[in-house]
Protein backbone atom coordinates (compact mmCIF):
# COMPACT_ATOMS: atom_id res chain seq x y z
CA UNK A 1 0.00 0.00 0.00
CA UNK A 2 2.93 2.36 0.65
CA UNK A 3 4.04 1.92 -2.96
CA UNK A 4 0.52 2.70 -4.22
CA UNK A 5 0.35 5.77 -1.98
CA UNK A 6 3.69 6.95 -3.36
CA UNK A 7 2.45 6.37 -6.92
CA UNK A 8 -0.67 8.36 -6.09
CA UNK A 9 1.45 11.26 -4.85
CA UNK A 10 3.56 11.14 -8.02
CA UNK A 11 0.44 11.04 -10.22
CA UNK A 12 -0.96 14.01 -8.26
CA UNK A 13 2.25 15.93 -8.89
CA UNK A 14 2.05 15.17 -12.62
CA UNK A 15 -1.63 16.13 -12.58
CA UNK A 16 -0.93 19.51 -10.99
CA UNK A 17 2.14 20.37 -13.06
CA UNK A 18 0.64 19.01 -16.29
CA UNK A 19 -2.59 20.95 -15.93
CA UNK A 20 -0.76 24.18 -15.14
CA UNK A 21 1.62 23.73 -18.07
CA UNK A 22 -1.34 22.97 -20.34
CA UNK A 23 -3.19 26.01 -19.03
CA UNK A 24 -0.19 28.30 -19.50
CA UNK A 25 0.44 27.05 -23.04
CA UNK A 26 -3.21 27.69 -23.95
CA UNK A 27 -3.54 30.93 -22.01
CA UNK A 28 -4.25 34.14 -23.86
CA UNK A 29 -2.48 36.45 -21.44
CA UNK A 30 -3.97 39.59 -22.97
CA UNK A 31 -7.53 38.29 -22.49
CA UNK A 32 -6.74 37.23 -18.92
CA UNK A 33 -5.33 40.66 -18.11
CA UNK A 34 -8.40 42.35 -19.58
CA UNK A 35 -10.60 40.17 -17.37
CA UNK A 36 -8.54 41.12 -14.33
CA UNK A 37 -9.24 44.79 -15.08
CA UNK A 38 -12.91 44.20 -14.26
CA UNK A 39 -12.96 45.37 -10.64
CA UNK A 40 -16.43 43.98 -9.93
CA UNK A 41 -15.54 40.52 -11.23
CA UNK A 42 -12.21 40.42 -9.37
CA UNK A 43 -13.76 41.69 -6.13
CA UNK A 44 -16.57 39.13 -6.19
CA UNK A 45 -14.09 36.37 -7.06
CA UNK A 46 -11.89 37.25 -4.08
CA UNK A 47 -14.80 37.62 -1.65
CA UNK A 48 -16.46 34.35 -2.66
CA UNK A 49 -13.26 32.37 -3.18
CA UNK A 50 -11.25 33.41 -0.15
CA UNK A 51 -13.74 34.77 2.39
CA UNK A 52 -17.19 33.24 2.01
CA UNK A 53 -16.24 29.74 0.82
CA UNK A 54 -13.64 29.17 3.58
CA UNK A 55 -16.05 30.68 6.12
CA UNK A 56 -18.81 28.32 4.99
CA UNK A 57 -16.44 25.35 5.23
CA UNK A 58 -15.50 26.29 8.79
CA UNK A 59 -19.14 26.95 9.71
CA UNK A 60 -20.19 23.52 8.44
CA UNK A 61 -17.48 21.84 10.50
CA UNK A 62 -18.81 23.64 13.59
CA UNK A 63 -22.46 22.78 12.98
CA UNK A 64 -22.02 19.22 11.73
CA UNK A 65 -20.34 16.74 14.13
CA UNK A 66 -17.44 15.84 11.84
CA UNK A 67 -14.37 14.15 13.27
CA UNK A 68 -11.38 16.51 13.24
CA UNK A 69 -9.53 14.93 10.27
CA UNK A 70 -12.63 15.20 8.08
CA UNK A 71 -13.08 18.79 9.25
CA UNK A 72 -9.50 19.61 8.25
CA UNK A 73 -10.07 18.14 4.79
CA UNK A 74 -13.26 20.17 4.41
CA UNK A 75 -11.49 23.38 5.36
CA UNK A 76 -8.68 22.67 2.89
CA UNK A 77 -11.28 22.22 0.14
CA UNK A 78 -12.95 25.46 1.18
CA UNK A 79 -9.72 27.38 0.66
CA UNK A 80 -8.94 26.17 -2.86
CA UNK A 81 -11.35 27.34 -5.58
CA UNK A 82 -10.99 26.61 -9.29
CA UNK A 83 -10.26 23.17 -10.74
CA UNK A 84 -7.88 22.97 -13.72
CA UNK A 85 -10.77 21.79 -15.92
CA UNK A 86 -12.70 25.06 -15.37
CA UNK A 87 -12.43 26.16 -19.06
CA UNK A 88 -14.14 22.93 -20.17
CA UNK A 89 -17.04 23.58 -17.77
CA UNK A 90 -17.25 27.24 -18.82
CA UNK A 91 -17.41 26.20 -22.48
CA UNK A 92 -20.33 23.87 -21.72
CA UNK A 93 -22.02 26.67 -19.78
CA UNK A 94 -21.59 29.10 -22.70
CA UNK A 95 -19.61 31.39 -20.42
CA UNK A 96 -16.85 33.85 -21.24
CA UNK A 97 -13.58 31.94 -21.65
CA UNK A 98 -11.48 35.09 -21.29
CA UNK A 99 -12.93 35.51 -17.80
CA UNK A 100 -12.27 31.84 -17.09
CA UNK A 101 -8.61 32.51 -17.87
CA UNK A 102 -8.64 35.58 -15.64
CA UNK A 103 -10.27 33.66 -12.82
CA UNK A 104 -7.76 30.80 -13.03
CA UNK A 105 -4.76 33.13 -12.92
CA UNK A 106 -6.26 35.06 -10.01
CA UNK A 107 -7.15 31.89 -8.08
CA UNK A 108 -3.71 30.33 -8.53
CA UNK A 109 -1.82 33.41 -7.35
CA UNK A 110 -4.08 34.17 -4.39
CA UNK A 111 -4.18 30.51 -3.28
CA UNK A 112 -0.40 30.42 -2.95
CA UNK A 113 -0.41 33.62 -0.86
CA UNK A 114 -3.57 32.88 1.11
CA UNK A 115 -3.18 29.27 2.24
CA UNK A 116 0.11 29.60 4.15
CA UNK A 117 -1.46 32.42 6.18
CA UNK A 118 -4.94 30.95 6.61
CA UNK A 119 -4.30 27.23 7.18
CA UNK A 120 -2.59 27.58 10.58
CA UNK A 121 -5.44 29.83 11.74
CA UNK A 122 -8.41 27.91 10.36
CA UNK A 123 -7.26 24.28 10.41
CA UNK A 124 -6.36 24.01 14.08
CA UNK A 125 -5.42 20.34 13.83
CA UNK A 126 -2.51 21.06 11.49
CA UNK A 127 0.80 22.14 12.98
CA UNK A 128 2.81 23.58 10.12
CA UNK A 129 4.72 26.73 9.40
CA UNK A 130 3.83 28.97 6.47
CA UNK A 131 6.76 27.88 4.30
CA UNK A 132 5.92 24.18 4.64
CA UNK A 133 2.46 24.96 3.25
CA UNK A 134 3.63 27.49 0.66
CA UNK A 135 6.49 25.45 -0.82
CA UNK A 136 4.47 22.76 -2.66
CA UNK A 137 1.93 25.34 -3.81
CA UNK A 138 4.63 27.62 -5.16
CA UNK A 139 6.60 24.94 -6.99
CA UNK A 140 3.63 22.90 -8.27
CA UNK A 141 1.27 25.75 -9.21
CA UNK A 142 3.02 29.03 -9.89
CA UNK A 143 6.35 27.79 -11.33
CA UNK A 144 4.79 25.51 -14.03
CA UNK A 145 2.37 28.27 -15.02
CA UNK A 146 5.19 30.82 -15.37
CA UNK A 147 7.34 28.38 -17.36
CA UNK A 148 4.47 27.70 -19.77
CA UNK A 149 3.71 31.42 -20.23
CA UNK A 150 7.39 32.09 -20.86
CA UNK A 151 7.60 29.31 -23.46
CA UNK A 152 4.51 30.57 -25.26
CA UNK A 153 5.85 34.13 -25.42
CA UNK A 154 9.43 33.27 -26.43
CA UNK A 155 9.06 30.06 -28.47
CA UNK A 156 5.46 30.01 -29.67
CA UNK A 157 5.94 27.26 -32.33
CA UNK A 158 7.58 24.97 -29.77
CA UNK A 159 4.80 25.72 -27.26
CA UNK A 160 2.19 24.95 -29.92
CA UNK A 161 3.90 21.65 -30.67
CA UNK A 162 4.23 20.37 -27.09
CA UNK A 163 0.83 21.52 -25.80
CA UNK A 164 -1.17 18.58 -27.27
CA UNK A 165 1.46 16.16 -25.95
CA UNK A 166 1.28 17.60 -22.43
CA UNK A 167 -2.52 17.57 -22.63
CA UNK A 168 -2.60 13.87 -23.55
CA UNK A 169 -0.06 12.94 -20.87
CA UNK A 170 -2.07 14.84 -18.28
CA UNK A 171 -5.31 13.15 -19.38
CA UNK A 172 -3.74 9.68 -19.07
CA UNK A 173 -2.27 10.60 -15.70
CA UNK A 174 -5.68 11.87 -14.52
CA UNK A 175 -7.23 8.49 -15.26
CA UNK A 176 -4.37 6.71 -13.46
CA UNK A 177 -4.69 9.09 -10.50
CA UNK A 178 -8.43 8.43 -10.18
CA UNK A 179 -7.89 4.67 -10.27
CA UNK A 180 -5.14 4.91 -7.65
CA UNK A 181 -7.36 7.18 -5.57
CA UNK A 182 -10.09 4.52 -5.51
CA UNK A 183 -7.59 1.77 -4.66
CA UNK A 184 -5.79 3.69 -1.93
CA UNK A 185 -8.78 5.45 -0.39
CA UNK A 186 -11.59 3.05 -1.33
CA UNK A 187 -11.90 1.71 2.21
CA UNK A 188 -11.72 5.27 3.53
CA UNK A 189 -14.62 6.26 1.26
CA UNK A 190 -16.70 3.43 2.68
CA UNK A 191 -15.82 4.37 6.26
CA UNK A 192 -16.65 8.01 5.54
CA UNK A 193 -20.21 7.07 4.54
CA UNK A 194 -21.35 7.15 8.16
CA UNK A 195 -19.33 10.17 9.21
CA UNK A 196 -21.36 13.08 7.74
CA UNK A 197 -18.49 13.65 5.28
CA UNK A 198 -20.59 13.22 2.15
CA UNK A 199 -23.52 15.21 3.53
CA UNK A 200 -21.23 18.07 4.54
CA UNK A 201 -19.76 18.29 1.05
CA UNK A 202 -23.18 18.15 -0.60
CA UNK A 203 -24.24 21.16 1.46
CA UNK A 204 -20.98 22.98 0.74
CA UNK A 205 -21.09 22.51 -3.03
CA UNK A 206 -24.78 23.38 -3.19
CA UNK A 207 -24.45 26.63 -1.27
CA UNK A 208 -21.27 27.88 -2.98
CA UNK A 209 -22.55 27.06 -6.47
CA UNK A 210 -26.03 28.55 -6.05
CA UNK A 211 -24.97 31.38 -3.75
CA UNK A 212 -22.11 32.65 -5.90
CA UNK A 213 -24.40 32.68 -8.95
CA UNK A 214 -27.38 34.48 -7.43
CA UNK A 215 -25.28 36.90 -5.39
CA UNK A 216 -22.82 37.93 -8.10
CA UNK A 217 -24.36 41.37 -8.26
CA UNK A 218 -24.07 43.29 -11.50
CA UNK A 219 -22.29 40.64 -13.57
CA UNK A 220 -23.68 39.52 -16.93
CA UNK A 221 -24.73 35.88 -17.38
CA UNK A 222 -21.51 34.76 -19.10
CA UNK A 223 -19.41 36.11 -16.22
CA UNK A 224 -21.74 34.90 -13.45
CA UNK A 225 -21.41 31.35 -14.76
CA UNK A 226 -17.61 31.62 -14.69
CA UNK A 227 -17.66 32.82 -11.09
CA UNK A 228 -20.09 30.14 -9.97
CA UNK A 229 -18.24 27.31 -11.73
CA UNK A 230 -15.00 28.58 -10.24
CA UNK A 231 -16.57 28.09 -6.80
CA UNK A 232 -18.29 24.81 -7.69
CA UNK A 233 -14.96 23.28 -8.70
CA UNK A 234 -12.07 22.89 -6.28
CA UNK A 235 -8.34 22.68 -6.85
CA UNK A 236 -7.88 19.19 -5.38
CA UNK A 237 -4.14 19.25 -5.99
CA UNK A 238 -3.72 22.50 -4.05
CA UNK A 239 -5.83 21.12 -1.19
CA UNK A 240 -3.84 17.87 -1.02
CA UNK A 241 -0.32 19.24 -1.56
CA UNK A 242 0.13 20.77 1.93
CA UNK A 243 -1.31 17.62 3.54
CA UNK A 244 1.14 15.41 1.67
CA UNK A 245 3.96 17.75 2.73
CA UNK A 246 3.20 17.21 6.42
CA UNK A 247 4.28 14.18 8.40
CA UNK A 248 1.73 11.96 10.14
CA UNK A 249 -1.40 13.50 8.64
CA UNK A 250 -4.50 11.47 9.45
CA UNK A 251 -5.58 9.67 6.27
CA UNK A 252 -9.18 10.73 6.84
CA UNK A 253 -8.21 14.32 5.99
CA UNK A 254 -6.87 13.08 2.63
CA UNK A 255 -10.03 11.01 2.11
CA UNK A 256 -12.21 14.07 2.73
CA UNK A 257 -10.35 16.01 0.04
CA UNK A 258 -10.50 13.04 -2.33
CA UNK A 259 -14.29 12.85 -1.88
CA UNK A 260 -14.32 16.33 -3.41
CA UNK A 261 -13.36 14.84 -6.80
CA UNK A 262 -16.75 13.24 -7.58
CA UNK A 263 -18.62 15.94 -5.67
CA UNK A 264 -17.17 18.83 -7.68
CA UNK A 265 -17.59 16.91 -10.93
CA UNK A 266 -21.31 16.41 -10.25
CA UNK A 267 -21.74 20.03 -9.12
CA UNK A 268 -19.85 21.38 -12.14
CA UNK A 269 -21.71 19.27 -14.71
CA UNK A 270 -25.16 20.05 -13.30
CA UNK A 271 -24.39 23.76 -12.94
CA UNK A 272 -22.88 24.09 -16.43
CA UNK A 273 -25.97 22.50 -18.01
CA UNK A 274 -28.28 24.87 -16.17
CA UNK A 275 -26.14 27.89 -17.01
CA UNK A 276 -26.13 26.87 -20.68
CA UNK A 277 -29.94 26.87 -20.69
CA UNK A 278 -29.94 30.29 -19.02
CA UNK A 279 -27.49 31.61 -21.62
CA UNK A 280 -29.62 30.29 -24.49
CA UNK A 281 -32.74 31.82 -22.93
CA UNK A 282 -31.04 35.21 -22.65
CA UNK A 283 -29.81 35.00 -26.25
CA UNK A 284 -33.39 34.26 -27.36
CA UNK A 285 -34.66 37.34 -25.51
CA UNK A 286 -32.08 39.53 -27.24
CA UNK A 287 -33.01 38.14 -30.67
CA UNK A 288 -36.75 38.61 -30.13
CA UNK A 289 -36.30 42.18 -28.97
Amino acid sequence: MKILTLLLQVSLLIFMVGNLLDMGLRLNLKEAVNGLKNIRFVSLSLVWGFVLCPALAVLLTKIIPLEEPYAIGMIMLGMTPCAPFLPMMVTRAKGDLSYAAAFMVLAMIVTVIYMPLAVPLMAKGLTADAWTIAKPLLFYLIVPLLIAIFLKRKWAPFALMIQPIISKITLIDTIIMLVLCVIVYGKGFVNAAGSYAFGTQILFFFFVTVGSYWFSFGLPQNQKSVLSLGMATRNIGAALAPLFALAMVDQRALVMVAIGVPMQTIAGVLASRWFARRAIAEESKIVTT
